[in-house]
């Protein structure tokens, strides 16, 4: 065994050493993103080669959703008694398998074990990630370290789908997923090596996110969240069919119209981080309101491409202020219990991705691509209506 793998660490905050550690997880959660995203752009062609319909092809991508809420919700509990670098590198490992069961695929079923697989991993991973950051810097560090963590959530968004769409044009969709299995390879080595041993810590506070539900703001919080969330992922997961059908883009003008969505992502999270100090309640009633007011334009302007790709951008802009949004709310809303709260925020979008891309299914196989943007375009106008001025997402200190 590795010399560094017997040492007991339970904190870890010296220079280099932290700094792997951190990267080496900024990294996983970029390729986290790439595997649960990136079949967006693939949508059409893992449909056709699975002789699925579209909307099945979709509801197949968002079903990870499930097993996130579920992992979400009991990953801290379930692990607590080990090594929390074990428990890293295993969900690692657990989506390194099911990467390889997509590239392998044979039939619908096997995609959609293989999909399960990969949330459970997103769910486990993201409800241990800010505390084991926590463990692996010193708290004056510990602002950085988030950003650098989420800046691969960033990156991923922005390149994970015009990436896909361009190699599955080369190589086809089952290359893509080929490509990823040897980097997340190497990222699961990455760890093996950087991660230090951090044995389990006893707390007074390990209460499960479900006992938040007693708070009368966080079950307002809760259906705003997934109805924002739902009504987001009913439109994106179908944004190929919808450019392919109403716009006619060739596969290099989806490439790029993909590319400027993610691009925005950094417009729209800059943009948010900056307001967030004085309008985070604003924020969060009228972001989802204009994202639907973008949906419907989209419908609107759907068959000329450089409408079209004006409003891509401005929706990718709005959809990317929302998480850093809420994420913020956490602090306000729950800040005695952020863990937790986190939590269970993680697994209401990830509920809410489900429902969003099974609705946005059943829409665009039953009805047309028209009715998936409305249906989400309905959802984000309750959201704003849920939210309201923001009272009653407000934790009652500051409503007092």
């Amino acid at each position: 065994m590795p010399k560094h793998s017997q040492r007991v660490i339970a904190d870890f905050s010296s220079g280099k050493e932290s700094r792997g550690a951190v990267l080496s997880m900024s990294f996983c959660v970029a390729m986290l993103i790439a595997a649960e995203f990136m079949p967006v752009s693939l949508l059409t062609p893992i449909a056709a080669d699975l002789n699925a319909t579209d909307g099945m092809a979709g509801q197949a991508i968002s079903v990870s959703g499930l097993f996130a809420v579920l992992a979400s919700l009991t990953t801290a509990s379930l692990t607590s008694r080990f090594d929390r670098r074990f428990v890293l590198l295993w969900l690692t490992s657990v989506m390194l398998l099911s990467l390889v069961m997509i590239a392998v695929a044979p039939n619908f079923a096997v995609l959609m074990v293989a999909r399960a697989l990969l949330g459970l991993v997103i769910g486990g991973f993201w409800s241990l990630a800010t505390a084991t950051v926590t463990r692996l810097v010193s708290s004056d560090a510990l602002p950085k370290a988030l950003g650098t963590m989420y800046m691969g959530n960033a990156v991923a968004t922005a390149f994970a789908a015009p990436v896909g769409s361009y190699l599955g044009g080369i190589v086809g969709w089952r290359g893509v997923f080929w490509i990823l299995v040897p980097i997340v390879g190497l990222n699961l080595l990455w760890q093996w090596r950087s991660l230090p041993s951090m044995l389990p810590q006893k707390t007074s506070s390990n209460r499960g996110p479900l006992v938040l539900l007693g708070r009368g703001n966080v079950r307002f919080a809760l259906p705003a969240v997934m109805l924002t969330f739902a009504g987001a992922f009913s439109t994106f997961t179908y944004f190929r069919p919808f450019l392919e059908g109403e716009t006619h883009v060739s596969l290099q003008q989806l490439s790029l119209l993909l590319f400027g969505l993610g691009m925005a992502g950094f417009v729209g999270t800059r943009g948010a981080s900056a307001a967030l100090g004085k309008h985070l309640y604003p924020l969060l009633r009228w972001l989802p309101l204009v994202l639907a007011i973008v949906t419907i334009v989209l419908l609107e302007v759907g068959s000329m491409f450089w409408p079209v790709a004006i409003s891509l951008f401005a929706w990718g802009a709005v959809n990317s202020a929302i998480p850093v949004s809420w994420s913020a709310w956490i602090a306000h809303g729950v800040s005695d219990q952020p863990e937790a709260g986190g939590g269970l925020i993680v697994a209401a979008i990830q509920l809410a991705i489900l429902l969003g891309g099974v609705l946005g299914g059943a829409l665009l196989d039953y009805a047309s691509i028209d009715a998936t943007f409305l249906g989400g375009a309905a959802l984000l106008v309750s959201a704003s209506l849920l939210v309201g001025d923001g009272s009653r997402i407000m934790p009652k200190e500051i409503q007092a």
